[in-house]
């Protein structure tokens, strides 16, 4: 690569982590263009496509703080505080870090590099959900695919209450997690989501197809 389209990539780099901090994974590419100074087809040129452009600015930040939580949770010597802490941990995420929210909430799932951490951080959540269903304390009928739907509704909370009560995701997770629960279980009106339907539910939810 010539020394000015590394230039023009690394500003374009530093505008779209910017910017996706502020406001998602969703911000228009042309203002990423617009912050880096550079034009919208110099971001084409250089990148291709947004989930090209995700997975070299995001993906690295997603796996540390993905991880990270998954190791937390299962380092805890109660299960039921892994859990808790799992659950608290990603929904603040979602809540504080607009980019970080769209991956927990499965967005762009084109970013390939992204998905890869999203499956591992998928597989860490089924030992994390089990473990506390081996110790008793969380419901047995809870599924990776009913934590998931949580995700993307506490998702669409953290955004829509950010700038009115942007503490809000404290109170309904904390409703929710009592829920769950071994002891405050009741029989559920309806089976599980399967994992396609929770896949085309949560693309209805944040309008990926």
């Amino acid at each position: 690569m010539r020394a000015d389209a590394q230039r023009n990539a690394d500003k374009l780099r530093t505008a779209a982590a910017e910017l996706f901090r502020e406001r998602g994974l969703q911000a228009p590419l042309k203002e990423i263009a617009r912050r880096a100074g550079v034009s919208h087809g110099t971001l084409y040129n250089l990148f291709g496509t947004r989930e090209a452009l995700i997975d070299e600015v995001v993906t690295d930040l997603a796996a540390t703080r993905l991880d990270e939580a998954a190791e937390q949770a299962l380092a805890r010597e109660d299960a039921w505080e892994g859990f808790a802490y799992y659950i608290e941990t990603l929904c603040e995420l979602q809540a504080t870090d607009p980019a970080i929210g769209d991956v927990v909430a499965g967005r762009y799932p084109g970013a390939e590099r992204l998905m890869t951490v999203c499956e591992r951080s998928y597989a860490a959540t089924a030992r994390i959900i089990e473990r506390a269903q081996q110790a008793g304390a969380l419901r047995p009928d809870f599924t990776r695919e009913d934590l998931l739907f949580i995700f993307g509704t506490n998702a669409l909370l953290a955004r829509a209450a950010k700038d009115t009560a942007p503490d809000a995701w404290r109170r309904s997770a904390a409703f929710m997690l009592d829920g769950l629960r071994t002891e405050a279980a009741h029989p559920l009106p309806t089976g599980p989501l399967t994992s396609q339907q929770m896949y085309q539910v949560m693309g209805n939810l944040t309008g990926t197809p």
